[in-house]
């Protein structure tokens, strides 16, 4: 998943010269307000002027190696659990007998995971054919969840993730699919896959299918570096004809704010309702069904068709964008040699200590080795083969069903996720 690659020579950033064939909708507003956005450090963007010089507009990102100062000191698989960082949003939607409301809950559950970044505008690390990251979570009413990534193709990249807390009812899983384009002062990146959230309590539900908005990385050349959520996401339950279709807005040059998320909520063909806010504060939801009065009814006398206007907070980072659920990861010396963590533990290390030349040593050697396994594949014919997913019907799955017992489907989950560990430490990370 790309950020930056080869482009425009002969950029003139010091004396506020623009490349040809770059829009002016493409500049960063001057108006930035510095807890909506990500900026880059200081030291940093003088990098990037390093890099203008290999720049080309257009050009696929896919293969570029990325400089080790725009990166985030861990893995995408990993960046994924952000998703599952507020479990108490989804926790209990089984039980609600209003189908909206368990819409609604399931909506609240992927919002939710946007409020979580670095400072700056940063990017996972690329995972390597057959890097996995694995972790668990330990609930304070006692239950679990167990979560398992991988990254299950290299060309094209794509990240296979699952997740489970059997108790609680609730399974997630899905696939990540990036591409990336440089586009002047901008990178775009493309979040082709999607979430599949089921309801365990609930089969008659079926899947919630949620897809995923778009990234932008603004003035990467000039200006002040933003990272943006854009274009528009879907979220679909086909069981119960509930659709959501949600704008991630970008802002403009001239006018808006960073952050801003606007969507419909329907039903089969009737709006029901709205919402609003920004992913980094406030989201709310308001209902817009009509109410149905009889002919009989005495206020359809005196009354039409009326809104409920009732409104709701779906996320309120200030109040609940504290309380991560912690998880636990195995210590790296106990981890496998392509778990993620033990796996780029030098350039983890590297990045944090703000050691540039170690952190590009760590990084090359990593894809130096992979490029080479990658050779000998080639030569011997041999093929890849993932893990812990599976490719059917042109979806990743897990390879595993959970027993309809919760506790056996625990011990079930945790035997197929840690099958060297019989039991587990409680500490988090």
């Amino acid at each position: 998943m790309g950020l930056f690659s080869s482009a425009a020579s002969n950029l003139k950033v010091a004396t506020g010269h623009r490349p040809r064939g770059i829009s002016v909708e493409d500049k960063i507003p001057e108006d930035t307000e510095p807890d909506d956005t990500s900026i880059l450090d200081e030291d940093e963007g003088s990098i990037i002027t390093s890099l203008i010089s290999q720049l080309r507009v257009g050009m696929d990102l896919s293969k570029v190696t990325f400089p080790t100062f725009v990166l985030e000191p861990r893995s995408m698989l990993e960046r994924i659990t952000d998703f599952m960082s507020h479990p108490d949003l989804i926790f209990g939607a089984e039980n609600c007998d209003d189908p909206e409301e368990r819409f609604i809950r399931v909506l609240q559950y992927y919002l939710a995971g946007w409020h979580i970044k670095p400072k700056g505008v940063k990017k996972p690390y690329n995972p390597i054919l057959g890097e996995f990251f694995r972790c668990r979570y330990d609930y304070p009413d006692g239950t679990k969840g167990f979560y398992i990534a991988e990254q299950v193709s290299h060309h094209p990249p794509v990240s296979a993730f699952y997740y489970i807390s059997p108790e609680n009812k609730v399974a997630i899983l899905g696939e990540l699919r990036p591409k990336s384009k440089f586009l002047g002062n901008s990178v775009s990146t493309t979040m082709e896959g999607e979430n599949r959230v089921f309801l365990l309590g609930r089969p008659e539900d079926g899947e919630y299918v949620i897809s995923m908005p778009n990234m932008y990385a603004r003035g990467i050349l000039w200006g002040k570096m933003v990272l943006e959520l854009g274009d528009s996401c879907t979220a679909r339950n086909d069981k119960n004809g509930y659709y959501a279709e949600l704008q991630f807005k970008t802002k403009g040059y001239f006018s808006g704010t960073y952050n801003a998320i606007a969507g419909r909520v329907r039903r089969w063909d009737r709006d029901t309702g709205e919402v609003s806010g920004k992913w980094s504060g406030v989201m709310e939801y308001k209902s817009t069904k009509v109410a149905i009065l009889s002919k009989f009814s005495p206020l359809a006398l005196t009354a039409g068709p009326a809104q409920t206007g009732e409104k709701r907070v779906l996320f309120d980072v200030s109040k609940e964008g504290q309380n991560i659920a912690p998880k636990w990861v195995a210590p790296e010396e106990e981890q496998e040699p392509n778990e993620s963590r033990r796996l780029w533990s030098k350039l983890t290390i590297a990045i944090i200590a703000k050691d540039m030349e170690a952190a590009t040593e760590a990084k090359t050697a990593v894809e130096e080795s992979q490029r080479e396994l990658r050779r000998r594949r080639e030569e011997s014919g041999e093929k890849h083969v993932a893990r812990f997913f599976t490719l059917r019907h042109g979806r990743w799955v897990p390879k595993f069903t959970p027993p309809e017992d919760p506790l056996e489907a625990d011990t079930a989950a945790q035997q197929w996720i840690w099958p060297s560990r019989t039991s587990t430490s409680t500490s988090t990370s």
